[in-house]
């Protein structure tokens, strides 16, 4: 079954948090078969509308209107995103968080009225990490990518880019990482969780 699916790992930027006043405004994606080998990657800066990008969401990417000008737009950056995906599998997103990253995608092929061509399910880093954290024993302080990518020894000094490549870079050594570390144990092996 495995070689039915793929996964996209990916990290999206936008113009705020919320997928009714914000845009889009960059997509980066690591494809990987099953087993995480890489098979592409692409990145993307969206030409979004400026009215729909926070002063905090800019402060927090880098954006530069004049740069973002240049950029394709929506439309043709999900129909490169489109030509990208295998035709012969599922494609599953993956990511830190990412239902943000679906619930913007999603809104954008539809306003744009291009089939989703990802799977329904998805897989989550911060669920993984969480998971790795109980059976390691070692609380997580928090489910953040910069958490999972601190724990892991993944993260120098600059910390997290917020920049989609980037950041769709440091998830997909992040799952590799705790992947590593999930070693079937028998339950009288697992460490006991302190009580708070």
């Amino acid at each position: 079954m495995s070689h039915e699916f793929a996964f996209a790992f990916l990290d999206c930027e936008f113009g705020g948090l919320d997928v009714e006043l914000h845009d889009l405004t960059e997509v980066g994606i690591i494809l990987t078969d099953a087993r995480l080998n890489e098979l592409a990657e692409a990145q993307w800066r969206v030409r979004p509308r400026p009215s729909r990008v926070s002063k905090e969401a800019a402060a927090i990417f880098g954006y530069d209107e004049a740069v973002w000008a240049k950029a394709p737009g929506v439309r043709q950056v999900l129909s490169e995103i489109v030509e990208l995906l295998p035709k012969d599998r599922k494609v599953i997103p993956a990511g830190q968080n990412v239902r943000m990253d679906v619930l913007f995608l999603e809104r954008a092929f539809k306003n744009c009225d291009i089939p989703y061509p990802f799977d329904y399910h998805v897989l989550d880093l911060a669920t993984l990490f969480y998971s790795w954290s109980l059976v390691a024993g070692e609380p997580a302080r928090a489910i953040s990518l910069r958490q999972a990518a601190t724990t892991a020894g993944l993260l120098g000094e600059d910390g997290v880019a917020h920049r989609a490549l980037e950041d769709a870079r440091l998830t997909l050594e992040c799952f590799r990482h705790y992947i590593g570390r999930l070693a079937p144990r028998e339950p009288s092996e697992l460490p006991v969780p302190e009580e708070a």
